[in-house]
């Protein structure tokens, strides 16, 4: 199972593994308060598509087209999410305001259906 949390919210035991998925380091959070199992900056949004999003909700489809085209041709920076996966409960970190419409929503999408693509691959 895959979740996602801000990081202002504290970590919790039903968290699982918790990762970061942000290109730049949250301000006003020091790194010994998140317990992080890993900072996947590769899985974030580019930081072109970051700047062109702009946390914009009207460009949202667009930043999830986007973003998961990055995402297919990087593979190697979600694999280690999605491979916790088999092991219990992910919990992926981002920082931006709006639960709506933030790069972990949209990585979280993209890998819930990569579980099932696995899932079914090996029924």
């Amino acid at each position: 199972m895959i979740q996602i949390k801000r990081v202002y919210e504290p970590p919790d035991i039903g968290d699982g593994k918790r990762f970061l998925v942000e290109r730049l380091w949250p301000r006003g959070i020091k790194k010994v308060d998140l317990l992080l199992d890993g900072w996947l900056k590769d899985a974030a949004p580019s930081d072109a598509l970051r700047h062109w999003f702009g946390h914009d909700p009207d460009k949202w489809e667009e930043f999830r087209c986007r973003y998961v085209a990055e995402l297919e041709k990087n593979s190697s920076s979600w694999k280690p999410i999605l491979d916790a996966t088999l092991y219990g409960t992910v919990t992926l970190i981002y920082s931006a305001h709006d639960q709506a419409h933030n790069n972990a929503l949209a990585l979280k999408n993209f890998l819930d259906e990569q579980m099932m693509e696995r899932s079914e691959r090996n029924s």
